[in-house]
């Protein structure tokens, strides 16, 4: 029988999709002739964040911005560790203003920030679980960002070089199960280089396997409280992976977001304490 899970409830920080189009092409999922359902779009936010509540998680929103579509993918914002915030610096120069926005939001909450030096996406491409922070690198956050990072947080920093340009960040391919003593992950393994692959499987060698058509979904672009899974709805075996392994699955459907590149896990930023 599947162990027991336990839920943490957790603070996250959400931009609602006022602004969301897609105005330009900055991924293979985005097409600058793409048509954006605003309404669709704004109902399938509002439903996530009702989950988040209904599942006793904290919820803090930060102001759109006009001319900044993809403002709702707070993920990218920063990295947030033990009250620290390491802000970003994007790679695309249309989402460049991202960044001073979300710095404004922390410093009036209370935090300080540290922005980046080097180009580096947040939580897009930082992604802490357990003892080890992974970072990604190969389409967006540089390298000498992982240096810094682990500098700024004294967390020991594992690279990981993403070799598919459909997963252009880790969150993509990649999501946290349980960061407690039993730290977890699940993740596509052919988003990966060949080396990165194996550093994967030995630092995780319980995790759970994702298919390429859970992948393609959206289906680890996810956000686990270390029960439940708040996923994409037509990732159906990863899904029932899960259950395998004693999680309950929450479908939400943001496919609206997915002509953007995004989906779950684009659209949540976490506050860490």
């Amino acid at each position: 029988m599947p162990m027991s899970r336990v839920p943490r409830p957790r603070r996250f920080l959400v931009c609602e999709p006022r602004h969301f189009a897609v105005q330009y092409a900055i991924n293979p999922w985005m097409h600058e002739d793409t048509r954006v359902d605003v309404d669709l779009a704004r109902g399938q936010w509002a439903e996530l964040i009702r989950v988040y509540r209904a599942h006793g998680h904290t919820v803090d929103s930060v102001e759109p911005v006009a001319g900044l579509p993809d403002m709702v993918f707070a993920a990218n914002s920063a990295l947030v560790v033990a009250g620290r915030v390491f802000g970003s610096l994007f790679h695309a120069p249309q989402r460049r203003p991202e960044s001073t926005a979300y710095e404004s939001w922390f410093k009036n909450a209370g935090f300080d920030v540290y922005r980046s030096e080097a180009v580096c996406e947040g939580e897009g491409d930082l992604v802490l679980v357990g003892r080890h922070l992974l970072a990604g690198t190969g389409f967006r956050t540089e390298r000498a960002a992982h240096h810094q990072v682990q500098e700024f947080f004294g967390v020991p920093t594992v690279s990981l070089q993403l070799v598919d340009p459909r997963f252009y960040h880790l969150d993509t391919a990649l999501f946290v199960l349980d960061d407690g003593p039993e730290a977890n992950i699940a993740y596509y393994p052919e988003a990966f280089s060949a080396g990165s692959r194996e550093v994967l499987r030995r630092l995780f060698p319980d995790a759970v396997i994702a298919r390429q058509e859970d992948a393609m979904v959206f289906g680890l672009n996810s956000v686990s409280d270390g029960r439940h899974v708040f996923i994409a709805p037509r990732a159906e075996a990863l899904a029932g992976e899960l259950e395998r392994h004693g999680y309950v699955p929450v479908p939400v459907d943001l496919s609206e977001f997915q002509k953007a590149g995004g989906g779950i896990k684009c659209c949540t930023q976490e506050i860490r304490s």
